[in-house]
């Protein structure tokens, strides 16, 4: 009788198994450091929130714990007035993203499907904003909000200077050129007979824009949405610069409410920031998927 295995049985058995290539261990081998490395700050930052601020001052922070607490969570809301903040922060947010999305989805589909002669041009500048450093223009920009006068309705002070208005102004101004660049990048790999199909059928420039145009970048603008949130809503530079009131300020700068004159709690300013990052892993977990598959599509197509 013949002893020879079959190549099933073999493969079943677990008697067939090819070493792994070594590049290929190697790069998951850094995918797992990078993602411990990303994550050390957040989980020592959440260690730190959960113990009381008399453990700490005792034995150190980089200690084990001898108690550990979720009165520092509810300390933080309290002191810094958190929720008036947040609302603060939606109002700053909300209104940046939206604004941001509408005009680059615009702009992009005349880049990339009117002819016009200088759409290579317009690119470039767009794309140009973004290589610009914020810090460069602060002292002309703080100059000009002093002096650009506003509605009451849009700022109390009536001035662009110390207002929500202000705030989403410069947002949208450098998130604009970055959204711009993937949109009109993401459209030229939507086939062009689907427009003239449409042109064919009388469909004018508007609704080739709105009814075909828009639905199909709804994975692009998704991911768009989400970075955006991300971005604008842990803003902490424009905020401090181009706002003097706090109880105007976004939540990400209200953290400051929380160090004392002499002494800073950091038990309760790590809290504060753990509460500050909900909204950003709420608005990632609802949006992931379409966020991925955003990324995806726009990788694959071309």
């Amino acid at each position: 009788m013949s002893t020879q295995t079959s190549p099933a049985l073999a493969v079943r058995g677990g008697g067939d198994r090819r070493p792994r290539p070594r590049g290929q261990v190697l790069s998951q081998v850094f995918l797992v450091c990078a993602s411990v490395l990303w994550l050390l700050p957040i989980l020592f930052a959440l260690y730190v929130a959960i113990r009381p601020y008399s453990d700490t001052r005792k034995h150190g922070y980089v200690s084990l714990p001898h108690s550990l607490t979720l009165g520092n969570f509810s300390d933080a809301w309290t002191q810094a007035n958190m929720g008036r903040f947040f609302w603060n922060s939606v109002l700053i947010t909300v209104p940046a993203v939206v604004i941001v999305l509408v005009l680059a989805s615009g702009a992009a589909f005349v880049l990339t499907r009117v002819n016009v002669k200088v759409n290579v041009a317009l690119l470039i500048v767009f794309t140009a904003g973004n290589l610009l450093p914020q810090q460069v223009i602060i002292t002309p920009l703080f100059r000009m909000y002093l002096k650009i006068p506003l509605p009451h309705f849009l700022a109390d002070s009536g001035l662009m200077y110390n207002s929500a208005f202000g705030l989403i102004v410069i947002n949208v101004a450098f998130q604009l050129g970055f959204c711009v660049f993937v949109l009109s990048n993401y459209m030229k790999s939507v086939p062009g007979e689907m427009y003239e199909a449409a042109l064919v059928d009388g469909a004018g420039l508007w609704t080739r824009f709105w009814r075909l145009t828009v639905p199909l970048c709804r994975p692009a603008l998704a991911a768009l949405a989400t970075l955006l949130t991300t971005w604008i809503y842990n803003d902490f530079f424009w905020a401090i610069t181009l706002m003097s009131s706090g109880d105007k300020r976004p939540v990400t700068s209200a953290l400051a409410n929380l160090q004392g004159q002499f002494v800073t709690n950091q038990n309760l300013i790590a809290a504060g920031a753990m509460i500050a990052a909900i909204p950003t892993l709420v608005v990632y977990i609802l949006l992931q998927k379409q966020f991925i598959s955003g990324l995806s599509l726009g990788a694959s197509k071309g």
